[in-house]
């Protein structure tokens, strides 16, 4: 009877239905501590990259962090556990607060998000918030809450409120997008044209200050910071500070004043889980806190009087974007095909008009709390920014000097002022946001210049004044084992050629480490130009098999598999290494052909196997280094290694020339949500490839257009239309002779 679930007297046995109630309790625990994590993330993200008002990027509102959410707020709807100690009372106050805490941090991320998923996260979180609500009801209707009966009528306004501020903000989001998108595209082609007027400048000098501009156009015009700089915002900010005080307020009143609370004897089904929950939650909501406080603060801040900004009548001005959305739906027909008679047609059209003059209504008044909210904020930290605005001055006045030879003139800021995309009662800030946009730059560019690929720049510099090594490393003399060659890209032959340069025998091994530092350093860069400006399909196979065969000679000195440093101590000579990796590559060709009929080869030869794309390479340029025989050198592996070291260089450097098209590419063809990440990014990449650039603009490139400059197809067909010059200059000859001729002398 008792595997039934009942007692020897047929009655139900229910003394183990609460054993499992403290891992339940751990789970909610843990649930509140990936919020937790989430958030801090955030806030060490917003610190590190001096973005104060804290972007959401891993606490954002989505199906995910919902059902978290739901999860880490058990405790708040659970009717009929008794929870008679403090802690446990506590835990049912701070779950209900973590659901403020997580509403008001996420607030920015809904500028990310698509109108469709903007509805839907919404609809789930008011589900879940009139949930706890009415839970949290019952709860203080039975007793089951009996102590901290303020706090928690006041934390459910609270989340009533936030709720609302989180549902009419959402409305503006398409239109504020739709409007900074056109003030952007003004802006951009004010960029280009200034742009265009500078080509005398140095490359990297007209890069940074273009980039400069969009950084401003992209951060300011950025939904996120838009939503985290409105007014709605701001008052968010102020109930999630008002929330944590609440449960701050409760937490010392239980500990230090425990004669005005009599909580209850006895002991919780969860045990020891509900300290867990309370402390992770407490910190949760600590570190919560700190995004939506920073961003009133910030916003208190920029309104302050003490900032030149005057509060007039025009200060509580609702401006058009808060309600346009809905009064664009007012203004649409409503289209009702299942109704014939007019008269109800009339009366669906009627409610329509006075529901949304109710919400137009209820619009209205958050946007004209909110800004009452900011305003009595303002008088209340006032004394605060004073003895900011004092400590600033007394810095300034000690260290002027030195601040004045760091700042950047105040004309560039000025100029910058233009590219500065703010809406409609924003014009007071956008010397402030200004500000605030052009410092990052620096500090991005400052991280790449100290990540700078010390070896590629070295191997850089021995690259010819017109990349011969980009023709040379396959020649047309090499005959085919297939009537059709596969295209090449810029990888393939790279990592091919580094291969070769690590079987050869007889080469110092730090050379040879040198070398890979080189082309791993190398191939990030590769990646950028094929991935962002050479997408043709045709290439995606290719770029694969360059990948692969990549990780095995970086990580196992291995290619396919075969062993390289095995093979460099087992050769005799350079030839041997050579024809023995030929031979390797050779028989997985001839096999492929082998056992695949026609119709299998139908698709054309860049839908080969990455094997077979890797073998062609490595027969080919294999070949071309056995076919040109010259002379006799006993020294010729350490020359075959320049010369292969060189063709590397040559072909690296020729794809970098793209560098400069990658990088104002990657700040312009983002859409709005992913701009302001792609200029940090470009930044970030001309602070590491500023060297790079500037070795770049003193060679002789050939005269392609800009989308064939990408292509190393295009670059081999113009040099073979058009030979090289034969008037080097003493010492390109003799780096010629060192890298090409001798190379071909194999013994």
């Amino acid at each position: 009877m008792g595997k039934l679930g009942c007692n020897i007297d047929g009655n139900l046995d229910d003394t183990k239905f609460s054993q499992p109630m403290p891992w339940i309790g751990l789970y909610v625990a843990a649930a509140s501590l990936a919020f937790l994590i989430s958030m801090a993330a955030d806030v060490i993200q917003g610190i590190r990259r001096q973005l104060f008002w804290f972007p959401c990027k891993f606490s954002s509102l989505n199906a995910t962090s919902l059902t978290l959410l739901a999860v880490a707020t058990k405790l708040s709807v659970d009717l009929n556990t008794s929870m008679p100690r403090r802690q446990d009372q506590l835990a049912k106050l701070s779950s209900t607060i973590l659901i403020c805490t997580v509403m008001g941090n996420s607030m920015p991320s809904l500028g990310t998000m698509e109108n469709s998923d903007m509805f839907t996260n919404i609809v789930a979180l008011g589900i879940l918030v009139i949930t706890v609500i009415v839970n949290v009801c019952i709860q203080l209707a039975t007793g089951v809450i009996y102590v901290f009966w303020g706090e928690h009528v006041f934390i459910m306004f609270i989340m009533i409120v936030l709720l609302l501020l989180l549902s009419f903000s959402a409305l503006t989001v398409p239109n504020t997008k739709q409007y900074l998108e056109l003030k952007y595209n003004k802006r951009h082609q004010l960029a280009l044209k200034e742009g265009s007027n500078e080509t005398s400048k140095p490359v990297v000098d007209k890069l940074r200050k273009d980039l400069m501009k969009y950084w401003v156009m992209a951060h300011t015009g950025s939904p996120q910071f838009v939503m985290a700089r409105s007014v709605t915002c701001t008052a968010s900010g102020a109930f999630c500070l008002l929330s944590a005080a609440t449960l701050a307020q409760a937490m010392l009143r239980s500990h230090f004043m425990p004669w005005s609370f009599k909580f209850c004897s006895g002991e919780s089904d969860y045990h020891w889980s509900t300290t867990s929950v309370l402390v992770t939650q407490t910190i949760a909501v600590g570190i919560g806190t700190v995004g939506p406080a920073c961003r009133w603060f910030i916003a208190i801040n920029f309104s302050s009087p003490k900032r030149g900004n005057k509060t007039s009548r025009k200060s509580f001005k609702v401006e058009n974007y808060w309600i346009q959305t809905l009064v664009e739906m007012k203004e649409c027909p409503f289209t009702l095909l299942g109704i014939r008679k007019r008269h109800c047609r009339k009366l669906a059209h009627d409610a329509k008009d006075h529901f949304l003059n109710l919400c137009i209504g209820v619009q209205i008044g958050i946007v004209l709390i909110s800004k009452g909210i900011q305003f009595i904020s303002i008088f209340f930290v006032s004394w605060i920014l004073s003895c900011c605005n004092c400590c600033k001055g007394l810095l300034k006045f000690r260290f002027r000097n030195a601040e004045s030879a760091s700042e950047s003139p105040p004309n560039s800021k000025l100029d910058l002022g233009r590219f500065v995309l703010h809406l409609e009662g924003e014009d007071a800030m956008v010397g402030m946001m200004m500000k605030r946009s052009c410092d990052p730059t620096d500090y991005w560019f400052r991280m790449g210049e100290k990540r700078r690929p010390k070896y590629l720049i070295k191997l850089l510099e021995r690259s010819s004044q017109e990349f011969k090594g980009v023709v040379e490393f396959d020649s047309n003399q090499v005959l085919s084992l297939d009537s059709e060659e596969p295209p090449n890209c810029w990888a393939l032959p790279v990592v091919t050629l580094a291969s070769i340069a690590v079987v050869l025998p007889n080469i110092s091994p730090k050379l040879i480490e040198e070398l890979i530092c080189s082309v791993n350093e190398g191939m990030i860069y590769v990646r950028l130009v094929e991935n962002n400006l050479d997408t043709r399909k045709e290439l995606i196979n290719i770029r694969r098999a360059a990948e692969g065969v990549w990780v095995r000679v970086e990580l196992y000195r291995k290619w396919l598999d075969v062993d390289l440093h095995k093979l460099s101590l087992q050769a005799k000579s350079p030839r041997e290494a050579l024809e023995k990796l030929s031979d390797t590559a050779k028989n997985n060709l001839v096999e492929f052909h082998k056992n695949h009929t026609p119709q299998c080869l139908k698709h054309g030869p860049s839908k080969w196997p990455i094997k077979v794309l890797a073998a062609n390479s490595m027969y080919r340029i294999t070949q071309t280094m056995l076919l040109n025989r010259q002379s006799r050198d006993d020294q010729i592996g350490e020359k075959l290694f320049e010369a292969v070291a060189a063709m590397i260089s040559d072909i690296l450097g020729a794809c970098l020339t793209n560098l400069q098209r990658f990088i104002s590419a990657k700040s312009l063809s983002s859409s709005i949500e992913e701009r302001e990440d792609s200029v940090r990014h470009a930044v970030h990449i001309l602070g590491k490839a500023e060297k790079i650039l500037e070795l770049q603009q003193h060679r002789a490139l050939p005269g392609l257009d800009p989308h064939q400059m990408a292509s190393i197809d295009e670059w081999r067909s113009f040099y073979m239309q058009k030979p090289l010059p034969l008037n080097p200059s003493p010492s390109e000859s003799e780096a010629a002779s060192n890298s090409i001729d001798l190379y071909l002398t194999i013994d």
